[in-house]
C-alpha cells in the first residue's frame, strides 16, 4: 500500500466562555491544533496531529506550508510499511541515504522546530494508518500494553488561593487519583504560588497526587524558593521550573530539592532528551507526540526513561489524535505510570472526534481499536478549518 496523498489542516476552535481559564500565557479563548492526514492509493486514511505550540493556542500555519510543500514531495508513492525509514529520510533530506548506509544521523538544518513538529503530525498518522492496514492497535505494533489500565492525572487547576482547593477537590470528586495545578509567574510572587499549593494540599487527601506546574516561567532562585516553600506539600512533581533553554539550571533546581523535577513537552527529538538527562536535570521526561518527532520519537524517549530509571510522562495537552498518541507510548513503556488528562476547555480532544476517550474510577483501558482509534468529525474540520 503506497502513499497517495498527504495533506494539513489547521483548526481553530473557540473555547465555550464558561470553559476559558488564563495562565501566564492571556485568557484562553481558542485552540488550536494541525490535522495531518495521509491516504494511501487504496484509500485508507491515517490521522495526526503536529503542535505550533505547547499550550492551547499557536499560529499553525507554517507547519501546514511544511507538511504539504516540503515534506508531502518526499512521501508521495514511498510503501506506508516502512514508518521508520520514512522518519529517516525526513531528517536527513538529500542525505538520507548517508544515514541509512551508515548507521547515524545527516540532518537538515530544520533537526529541531516546526519542521520536526510537522514530521510529528506525519509519523503519527504513519503508524495510525499502519495499525489500520493490519487491523490491530498502534499498541500492539509497540510490543504491546505493559500494563491494562493506566491512572490517569486531572490537569487543571488555575484557581486562587481560596478556590484552589474546591477547584482540585472537584476533580477528585470525578474518580482522579492524581492532579496537577498551575503556579509560576501568573500568581505574580513565588509566596503566592507557595500559599496555593499550600492550600490544595490542606484540602486533598494524602494519598492523592499533587503536581505542580510553571510552565517555565521562575527564575532558578524563584524555582528554589518555591521548592523550599512546598517540600512539606508532598508534591509528586515539579514541571518545568524554569526556561527549557537552561538545561542547566534545571540540573541545578534539580539538585537543590527532594521533589522530583519533570520536564521535556517542548523538546524536539530524543537528542534533546537525552542531553537533559546527562546533566541528571530531571526525574520525569514528558515527550509530547505531536512536536517530538511523533511517535517514533516518543518511543525513543521511552526507551531513554527506562535506561536511565526515570519516569515517562507523555505531556498530552492537545485534540484526541495526540493523546491516543501518548497514551499508547505510555502503556507500551514499563517507565510510564500515569498519564495526563485534560480538564481545560477542548473541543479538540472531546468534539473533533466521533469516538469518546473515558476516564473510569480515575483509569483509562489500554487501546483496542485498530490504529489509533480515532476518527475525525468532517463537518467539524470544515466548519474551523483557516485559511493559509
Amino acid at each position: 500500500m503506497k502513499i497517495a496523498n498527504v495533506e494539513a489542516f489547521w483548526l481553530r476552535c473557540p473555547i465555550p466562555k464558561e470553559k476559558q481559564h488564563a495562565s501566564d500565557y492571556g485568557l484562553l479563548t481558542n485552540f488550536d491544533m494541525t490535522l495531518v492526514v495521509i491516504t494511501t492509493d487504496e484509500g485508507l486514511q491515517g490521522f495526526g496531529e503536529a503542535k505550533a505550540a505547547v499550550g492551547s493556542s499557536g499560529v499553525c500555519a507554517s507547519i501546514v506550508n511544511c507538511v504539504e510543500n516540503e515534506l508531502k514531495p518526499l512521501l508521495v508513492g514511498k510503501s506506508v510499511n516502512n514508518v521508520t525509514r520514512l522518519w529517516e529520510e525526513m531528517y536527513n533530506g538529500t542525505r538520507d541515504h548517508y544515514a541509512l548506509s551508515r548507521g547515524r544521523k545527516f540532518p537538515i538544518l530544520g533537526r529541531r522546530g516546526l519542521t520536526v513538529s510537522a514530521m510529528s503530525g506525519i509519523d503519527t498518522a504513519l503508524w495510525d494508518l499502519k495499525g489500520k492496514m493490519l487491523g490491530v492497535p498502534v499498541l500492539d505494533l509497540l510490543g504491546g500494553a505493559c500494563r491494562d489500565q493506566m491512572p490517569a492525572y486531572a490537569s487543571g487547576g488555575w484557581a486562587d488561593v481560596n478556590n484552589i482547593g474546591a477547584q482540585l477537590k472537584g476533580y477528585v470528586d470525578k474518580g482522579f487519583r492524581g492532579v496537577k495545578m498551575r503556579v509560576g509567574v501568573m500568581d505574580d510572587s513565588v509566596q503566592k504560588s507557595i500559599d496555593r499549593v499550600k492550600a490544595a494540599r490542606a484540602v486533598l487527601e494524602p494519598d492523592i497526587k499533587l503536581m505542580v506546574d510553571a510552565h517555565g516561567t521562575y527564575s532558578v532562585p524563584e524555582a528554589k524558593q518555591f521548592c523550599r516553600g512546598v517540600e512539606d506539600c508532598n508534591v509528586y512533581w515539579f514541571e518545568e521550573p524554569i526556561s527549557p533553554d537552561n538545561k542547566q539550571g534545571t540540573a541545578e533546581v534539580r539538585a537543590s530539592t527532594c521533589i522530583p523535577i519533570a520536564a521535556g513537552e517542548s523538546e524536539y527529538t530524543s537528542f534533546d532528551i537525552h542531553d537533559l538527562l546527562q546533566i541528571r536535570a530531571v526525574d520525569v521526561i514528558q515527550p509530547d507526540a505531536a512536536i517530538i518527532g511523533g511517535i517514533s520519537e516518543a518511543m525513543r524517549a521511552g526507551h531513554l526513561a527506562c535506561a536511565h530509571q526515570v519516569e515517562l510522562a507523555p505531556h498530552c495537552w492537545g485534540s484526541a489524535f495526540s493523546f491516543m498518541a501518548g497514551l499508547t507510548v505510555a502503556f507500551a513503556s514499563p517507565s510510564a505510570t500515569i498519564i495526563e488528562f485534560s480538564l481545560g476547555g477542548n473541543p479538540m480532544m472531546y468534539d473533533l472526534v466521533k469516538e469518546k476517550i473515558t476516564v473510569t474510577n480515575g483509569s483509562i483501558a489500554a487501546p483496542t481499536a485498530p490504529g489509533l482509534g480515532m476518527t475525525p468529525d468532517w463537518d467539524f474540520v470544515r466548519e474551523f478549518k483557516q485559511g493559509v
